[in-house]
């Protein structure tokens, strides 16, 4: 049997064993939203070598800011908190136990990844430094895993606002995210304003809730059925005109993530550009629906898209790791092409596309393994309880030693 054969009836058996109610159109854009992170991690971030052959993060939008358009693309977090809301909306409405029972299981299912990759690299890393990786590198390794993860606490929060989001999607349909970009947009004047030079820093952190929770409430929203074509078409033409009006009128920076040396960065905190980039997509995501969904019902199109979302949180939390499976061995080298060298010329992009595939199979080997952390851990006479808190150790151990503090 050939491995093409193998393949369609590998893909004709998830078919089959679809449910018939699963909402194919919203696991497609989840998983097109999952495999942009990596892709935008991979492509847009990279290193350089120091005299003692440690690694350090560059990234080649700052020398190429043609590159920044790449970003609007790969920036897709919109679309995850949009199909986020949506699914959560819907599982809230099914949710046969208490509101706190469904919000537990949620949580679970978002931290057991998250524990296992911290536990993992906090065993790792005391080990990589004594077989000789640089103090640098195994900083630089700890923030680039690290860095994704604020995702998981800032989706955690908003999936407990779920009831909340739900109860305003009665009250007020699709505007419910009206408020929410609102706030933003107060805030972003503020700091940005003829007041900015009174304005506290810390001022900006008052985006992060609002900013994320915006495409979230859409996908609630959505998900109640309160956002038809009209209103889809409202968020794409609404979205479009206010992310050119903030660019050439306002002079928002042209990236959707942070570029080094730049004093103002558009995603942490997210600013109001982001969220008219979500408005965008969202509409669009709304519009698509349904040939997505034709699209989806043949069996080789489905069947990757089941693959991607059954390791969802795998993708979210390894992919960095895979990068680094690369580099750091790359780095004993010394300058490899597009792994290791300054970002800063057309040959790296190139280079780098060219490994990006290679990243890709190291993350499919890894996830052969790692992919059991989403899973609920046997327990074998009150083990769970140990190798949980055991995690959770080392998971403080690692979050202290990659955000700088010890």
């Amino acid at each position: 049997m050939s491995a093409l054969t193998t393949l369609r009836r590998t893909a004709e058996r998830i078919d089959r064993q679809t449910p018939a109610h699963r909402d194919r159109a919203v696991d497609g854009l989840r998983a097109l939203a999952l495999l942009a992170v990596p892709t935008g991690h991979w492509l847009l971030g990279g290193f350089t070598l120091d005299a003692d052959g440690g690694l350090h993060n560059a990234s080649p939008l700052s020398a190429f800011g043609a590159l920044a358009p790449a970003s609007w693309v790969l920036q897709m977090l919109g679309i995850f908190f949009l199909v986020g809301g949506y699914a959560s909306a819907l599982s809230f409405d099914r949710r046969k136990g208490s509101k706190g029972a469904w919000l537990k299981g949620r949580i679970a299912r978002l931290g057991r990844p998250v524990l296992g990759v911290t536990a993992v690299w906090a065993l790792a890393a005391p080990v990589l430094y004594a077989v000789g990786v640089p103090s640098a590198t195994l900083r630089t390794g700890a923030t680039l895993v690290i860095q994704p993860l604020w995702f998981v606490g800032v989706y955690v929060v908003i999936t407990a606002l779920t009831p909340y989001c739900v109860r305003a999607a009665h009250r007020l349909g699709g505007w419910a995210a009206a408020p929410l970009l609102g706030s933003v947009a107060v805030v972003d004047f503020l700091r940005y304003g003829p007041l900015a030079g009174s304005v506290p820093s810390w001022l900006s952190l008052l985006n992060v809730l609002p900013g994320w929770l915006f495409a979230y409430q859409l996908g609630v929203s959505w998900g109640e059925r309160r956002i038809g074509r009209r209103g889809a078409w409202l968020l794409l033409a609404g979205g479009t005109l206010l992310f050119a009006v903030l660019l050439v009128v306002f002079h928002y920076p042209a990236s959707m993530v942070g570029v080094p040396g730049e004093a103002r960065t558009n995603s942490h905190p997210p600013s109001l550009l982001v969220l008219a980039l979500a408005a965008a997509q969202s509409g669009a995501a709304i519009l698509l629906r349904d040939r997505l969904a034709a699209l989806l019902a043949r069996p080789a199109a489905w069947a990757p898209v089941v693959v991607i979302n059954l390791c969802a949180m795998t993708i979210l939390c390894w992919h960095q790791t895979a990068m680094l499976a690369a580099a750091v061995p790359g780095s004993f080298v010394g300058g490899v092409a597009g792994l290791t060298t300054a970002p800063d010329s057309v040959g790296w992009v190139v280079a780098r596309v060219a490994w990006m595939p290679v990243f890709a199979v190291l993350l499919v080997g890894i996830a052969r393994y790692a992919r059991r952390f989403e899973n609920p851990p046997r327990d074998v006479r009150g083990g769970r309880a140990v190798r949980r808190t055991v995690a959770g150790l080392l998971a403080a151990g690692f979050a202290v030693f990659a955000l700088g503090l010890a």
